[in-house]
């Protein structure tokens, strides 16, 4: 991805925009980045590149948010363990709040509303077949 002003940030929103979910991968340690950085967080090196990750992933926890049903009710928050190595918090779509678990497995997907890209997960198709069909 080409430089662009406002940092690596509006680089990482830049991307969801246009539909597309990038992690960052540093060249020096190789090891996998998120949330975006100046600087890789665990050997320090410049300008970690960016990539785009599997999306496959594990829940590592879960909450509900408990809303009345005409403020849109109950939704999830989540945090997925990547297979890359890196944890992200977003919300499991695709099934009540209520039943998100951890080790749910589940796959990354951006939805893009008014112009504006944010990364969802839904169940991963083998969960979806075996448990959920």
């Amino acid at each position: 991805m080409a430089e662009s002003k406002g940092g690596v940030q509006a680089q990482y929103q830049a991307a969801l925009d246009r539909g597309e979910f990038l992690i960052q991968c540093c060249g020096a340690c190789t090891r996998a980045v998120f949330f975006p950085r100046e600087l890789c967080p665990h050997c320090g090196a410049p300008d970690p590149q960016w990539q785009a990750p599997s999306g496959r992933g594990v829940v590592y926890a879960t909450t509900v948010v408990r809303r009345k049903p005409e403020a849109g009710g109950n939704y999830n928050i989540a945090l997925v363990d990547l297979e890359e190595g890196v944890r992200v918090m977003s919300r499991i779509e695709g099934l009540a709040a209520e039943d998100v678990r951890i080790g749910l497995p589940v796959q990354a997907y951006v939805e893009i509303n008014g112009g504006t890209g944010k990364l969802l997960f839904t169940l991963s198709d083998k969960e979806a077949s075996n448990e959920y069909a």
